[in-house]
């Protein structure tokens, strides 16, 4: 059936397309036929689980028993005791050769020695090549050479002894070959198992620092999330407090300006949530009115300005040179330290006092400068203090910029930092 249907695939292949279904239908294997094979492999299944529950010991106990049960079933009464102890001395050492196989092969070798020197033959001396495998399995290649170079002597004094007149070569070869191959299975063996337990240990050591490596990224979102909230928080509660005091002051006087107020502070506290909102990342499913803002840059720092006007403190900005090469979160570190700057001016200086805000844009720098014209010296309590400074530093060393606060010899107070594009992309490199 099968030339067949290859007969009829080379010449006919629109006919092959209609047998093949039948073909795939009439060898598809029964239930009867699955259930046969599952319960057939059954006993197997339970013999190797069986058998990985033994202990070593175990399967090195079936050697030495096997050898003794030959010598028991094929020598005669006369040769028996003689060829018993011998068996014994050289099989059951090995019930212990993955305890100590330096001393189990010293004792097979002896053994071995003393049966030469009787001039008994025996098929124990299978013993002498798993001796010498056990060694190089678990020693180095100078114990491995020095067992090796016992064994082909012993092999020598046999074959001298016991080869039949003029077939010397040919048993010395064989039995020479089984002593390499013992030798190299056995330093083959302990080559794999030191392969696998550095494979092992490179492995957990992966592992540790995928642990470690997570718990940074951790750290570092930690931190990232908490300079964020700190500039949102910080920056729209002290111009919602500036805008409810002049709401306050106004509402008499002039009914007009405080209501206006009054709007920007709710403007101000719904841009404030929308941004805390963004930066825990949790506007995906139920506000994806804040997907499509973007993230706030250099081109909103006018808005910005606006803003600080509104809230009473007078902001003038001025960007120079073009601002679209820049990344967004190199924009957003800018936004953030004026954000900063403008914030610590409005709470810690009096009615009066201007901002001027000024940056410099080039292909691999961006220069940032503040300054107020508030009074010199400062006020008691005017320094800024807490979160905000060390938070600008941290930002502005992620692009490898140096920030300088504190008050101008003129008067005032100034800020000055300058972000290095280059370096934040060397290092996210």
């Amino acid at each position: 059936m099968t030339e067949a249907a290859a007969e009829v695939s080379s010449t006919h292949p629109e006919r092959h397309q209609e047998r093949v279904p039948r073909a795939r239908t009439a060898v598809r294997p029964t239930r009867y036929t699955d259930q046969a094979s599952a319960r057939a492999a059954r006993p197997l299944r339970a013999v190797h689980r069986w058998g990985s529950r033994l202990p070593p010991m175990v399967w090195d106990s079936l050697l030495p028993a096997l050898l003794l049960l030959n010598i028991l079933t094929t020598r005669t009464p006369q040769e028996l005791p003689v060829a018993m102890a011998l068996t014994a001395a050289l099989a059951l050492p090995l019930v212990w050769r993955r305890r100590a196989p330096l001393t189990v092969f010293g004792a097979v070798s002896a053994a071995a020695f003393v049966q030469w020197l009787m001039d008994v033959q025996l098929p124990a001396d299978i013993a002498l090549l798993v001796a010498l495998y056990t060694v190089a399995a678990n020693s180095g290649r100078r114990g491995t050479l020095v067992a090796g170079a016992v064994v082909e002597g012993g092999a020598l004094l046999a074959c001298l002894r016991w080869a039949t007149a003029g077939a010397f070569v040919t048993p010395f070869v064989a039995v020479t070959a089984m002593v390499v191959a013992a030798a190299v299975l056995g330093a083959n063996a302990r080559t794999t198992r030191a392969y696998l337990a550095a494979v092992e240990e490179r492995a957990a050591r992966l592992e540790q620092e995928h642990d470690q490596q997570a718990r940074l990224a951790v750290a570092e979102e930690r931190t990232r999330i908490t300079r964020e909230m700190h500039d949102i928080v910080t920056h729209n509660l002290s111009v919602m407090v500036a805008l409810t005091d002049a709401a306050v002051y106004a509402q008499h006087r002039s009914p007009d300006k405080a209501t206006t107020a009054m709007l920007q502070i709710s403007e101000t506290g719904r841009q404030a949530l929308t941004d805390m909102r963004r930066s825990l990342d949790i506007l995906r499913t139920d506000e994806p009115d804040a997907e499509r803002h973007p993230l706030p840059g250099i081109a909103q720092l006018e808005a910005l300005a606006d803003q600080m006007c509104a809230a009473g403190l007078p902001t003038r900005v001025e960007v120079r040179g073009g601002h679209t090469h820049i990344p967004a979160t190199a924009q957003l570190t800018v936004y953030r330290l004026v954000q900063e700057a403008l914030t610590n001016t409005l709470k810690h200086t009096p009615t009066g006092t201007h901002a001027d805000v000024r940056i410099r844009c080039s292909a691999e720098t961006v220069t940032v400068d503040v300054t107020d014209n508030g009074p010199t010296p400062p006020q008691p309590g005017a320094v800024p203090s807490g979160h905000g400074i060390p938070g600008m530093r941290e930002r502005a060393a992620v692009y490898g910029g140096t920030l300088r606060s504190g008050p101008l010899p003129g008067g005032g107070w100034g800020v000055h930092t300058r972000l290095d594009l280059a370096s934040r992309g060397a290092a996210s490199a």
